[in-house]
């Protein structure tokens, strides 16, 4: 088995900062234009519904281009794919920024996602390799808040950004950061051994086909009524033919283009299902927070931000405690007590009203952060504690493919709930209080007396549409809440340290 790649101590602290920069910048991206989507609705000319297309066009890209990240740094060493992604990421950035139209910002986001899918798995990868064994729990918290912070902090400084200076900055703010990580790693990042195999085309196109497909039925699908209509028809046939046509391939080829060793791993198998979830309720809930706060309570898009960072203080407080237990406690046990902690922050975000003080949103946020961490960073050391070494990039890749899905998924299915309930509330709430219940009374009164009735009807409905739209927001939180508990028993599907046959041997 491969063992630790020895460093001194200064250089191994700088490629830390190094890829934990790179990977708080991707996973930053994923939420930060969260807020900024308004002010961008009139520069881009777009609507709305349009403008989901900067957020999932990122996502979809970076799951895609996750893929091959293995075979990549197998071909072509993980230090200059590495290093190749930082550079082409921090450009596409500044790409963004300058962009005139939806078009043009839809292209760079994907360049965006293109370069940046291999940022995060690449960073987990490297900080395994230059850590002992014995050390794993300590890096992969520290990797694990490089990921989880930047989908907290993305609201908050997307909001300062918006409202102090301009939604380019959003883009923009990625230049320093980006020169930063590039220069450290180019000049003290160690290469790993190089493992090259054959690249399975046909097995990259259906799952990439099987991937954009699903997300295409999950964007469009409640703008086209779902199955009534023949694009989303067609796109199910899509999914079922590229899922045959990858399952047949891998079964009859010699170089299928997911190792099969990793795919039998029960642990990582099972701490992949985990991050599907982690991702879905992670992103959803940053998703959903913003436009609530903002379109029904009235926040500015600097105080949503402030008001949301705080979940990444929970995150904070999780990365301590869990580093410190790392090396006591059975990493299965923290990712139980972090399923329950998410469960109950999502409970008390089911009793949201159009009045929430800000104080509840805070403390649900501290300790759903605060939960996902304790879920988020043992996961991440269980996932390699039966591995061999040589799989480490490609299962970090699929790993963070798997962690993406979940989210694209997560946000697409939680805006879909939200639009179908809204009507449905809106529908429920409205069924006696309409113009035709007063008639008669309407017929009787002088006009001046029916402006008056009219104007309030008009109140009425709005108060009506932020109710309903609030009953909306609270089941979407109810349905994640009920996620939550729904997979709590896989934790006793996976196995612990004193179980487990090493991966690898300590230096």
């Amino acid at each position: 088995m491969a063992a630790a790649i020895e460093i001194s101590p200064q250089r191994k602290s700088a490629v830390t900062f190094a890829v934990m920069l790179a990977a708080i910048m991707q996973m930053l991206d994923t939420t930060i234009a969260n807020v900024a989507l308004p002010h961008m609705q009139g520069s881009l000319s777009a609507t709305q519904d349009q403008l989901s297309w900067v957020l999932t066009s990122y996502i979809v890209a970076a799951a895609i281009m996750t893929l091959p990240v293995g075979w990549l740094s197998g071909r072509y060493g993980r230090k200059n794919v590495f290093v190749i992604s930082v550079a082409g990421f921090t450009v596409a950035s500044v790409l963004c920024g300058v962009a005139s139209s939806l078009n043009e910002m839809v292209l760079f986001r994907v360049l965006q996602g293109f370069f940046g899918a291999a940022l995060v798995p690449l960073s987990q990868a490297t900080l395994l390799d230059i850590n002992r064994k014995e050390d794993h729990g300590k890096a992969m918290s520290l990797w694990a808040v490089s990921v989880m912070i930047g989908p907290i902090l993305g609201p908050t400084l997307g909001g300062f950004l918006t409202e102090y200076y301009s939604w380019r900055w959003v883009f923009y703010i990625n230049l320093p950061l980006g020169i930063l990580a590039f220069f450290i790693m180019y000049t003290l990042i160690p290469d790993a051994e190089r493992v090259e195999r054959k690249f399975d085309k046909l097995g990259f196109f259906a799952l990439s086909i099987f991937i954009a497909s699903i997300q295409l039925i999950l964007d469009r699908g409640h703008q086209l009524d779902w199955l009534e209509s023949l694009e989303i028809q067609f796109y199910c046939g899509l999914v079922l033919a590229a899922l045959w046509v990858y399952v047949v391939h891998t079964r009859t080829t010699k170089d299928p283009f997911l190792t099969p060793a990793i795919l039998r791993d029960r642990n990582f198998m099972t701490a992949l299902s985990f991050m599907f979830f982690v991702g879905l309720i992670l992103l959803a809930t940053m998703a959903l927070l913003p436009p609530y706060m903002q379109n029904l309570m009235g926040y500015p898009v600097f105080d949503v931000g402030m008001i949301l960072a705080p979940g990444g203080i929970g995150t904070m407080l999780a990365m301590v405690v869990v580093s410190r237990l790392s090396n006591h406690v059975d990493p299965r046990s923290m990712v139980l007590f972090g399923l329950l902690l998410t469960a109950y922050s999502l409970s008390m975000m089911c009793d949201f009203t159009t009045f929430v003080p800000a104080r509840l949103i805070i403390e649900s946020g501290i300790l759903q952060g605060f939960g996902l961490g304790f879920v988020f960073m043992p996961l991440s050391t269980l996932a390699y504690l039966t591995l061999e070494a040589e799989y480490r990039a490609e299962a970090a890749g699929l790993f963070s493919l798997v962690r993406n899905m979940g989210s694209s998924i997560g946000v697409s299915i939680a805006y879909s709930l939200f639009a179908v309930n809204l009507q449905t509330q809106h529908a429920y709430l409205s069924e006696n209080i309409t113009p035709y219940a007063f008639s008669l009374g309407l017929q009787q009164l002088p006009q001046e007396l029916n402006n008056e009735i009219a104007s309030a009807l008009m109140l009425i409905d709005a108060e009506i549409n932020r109710q309903a739209a609030t009953i909306a927001y609270v089941n979407d939180f109810k349905l994640m809440m009920w996620v939550i508990l729904a997979i709590v028993p896989m934790v006793f599907l996976l196995r612990g340290p004193s179980r487990s046959k090493p991966a690898e041997q300590a230096a």
